[in-house]
């Protein structure tokens, strides 16, 4: 060993990091170049989410009860995102696919579970569960600390002109139609109206239900568009073959 032999391992880079100049470089170097590794591959693909049947946009009647949900503050204490643990795919079923929630504006994850996920509440409940839960929670879960939300059966629902939400939506990215917009409105009150005929809703929506929501089928409701929404929440999608047909593109993608 001779005298200008570096007697620690990282004498060098000791000599790296009293040079600020260099560090300087040298560090804006490897941002810059894990950076272009990271962002230029998005200029050459479509979407960052593989596509999986059955994914469609949300009805009129299902996006007003979601501009509810989101008003009232739901979004605070329910996340409508399950993670791939087994803890959570026990207790709330299949983790969630990121394209369920592509059409989403703004997305509902959550951060915080003062109650259940919703990711998958669609259908695990009857309309008159939901009904009574969102009247009075303690009636139905007796340890439950969610508020009441009965104005919710007494109020018309005012959803303003869908026509011009769902054109807002469509400038988005979400794939609503010309007729989707045009028939918004008269979509809205067809969905909870068990007397309309809602054939053309239906092949326009695959899986939207139609059927009166809050017991009261003379009166459209607010109730009414929240149970609407939450009752589609996590049904469009197989998601068991769709989880394998994610996995399947990804694969194709990374040879």
């Amino acid at each position: 060993m001779t005298a200008d032999t570096p007697k620690e391992p990282w004498a060098r880079h000791k000599k790296l990091e009293k040079n600020v100049a260099l560090l300087g470089v040298l560090a804006f170097a490897a941002v810059t170049v894990g950076g272009i590794v990271e962002i230029a591959p998005l200029f050459w693909i479509d979407n960052t989410i593989e596509k999986v049947d059955g994914v469609r946009p949300y009805t009129p009647l299902e996006q007003a009860g979601r501009n509810i949900y989101v008003r009232e503050g739901c979004y605070l204490c329910h996340s409508q995102m399950i993670r791939p643990f087994r803890d959570e795919t026990e207790r709330y079923g299949h983790y969630s696919l990121a394209a369920e929630s592509m059409y989403d504006h703004p997305f509902q994850w959550g951060s915080k579970r003062t109650g259940p996920d919703l990711a998958r509440v669609g259908k695990k409940y009857s309309d008159e569960w939901h009904v009574q839960h969102l009247i009075n929670p303690r009636a139905v879960v007796p340890e439950s600390v969610m508020p009441t939300y009965a104005f919710l059966k007494d109020r018309d629902l005012d959803a303003g002109d869908m026509s011009a939400s769902l054109s807002t939506l469509a400038l988005e990215g979400v794939p609503y139609t010309k007729t989707d917009i045009a028939k918004a409105n008269e979509d809205l009150k067809a969905q909870a109206d068990p007397t309309a005929d809602t054939t053309d809703l239906v092949k326009r929506y695959p899986k939207a239900q139609v059927r009166d929501f809050d017991g009261n089928p003379a009166r459209l409701t607010e109730m009414d568009a929240l149970v609407a929404y939450l009752q589609v929440l996590g049904t469009m999608v197989d998601v068991d073959s769709a989880a394998a047909q994610e996995e399947l593109a990804k694969q194709e993608k990374g040879r």
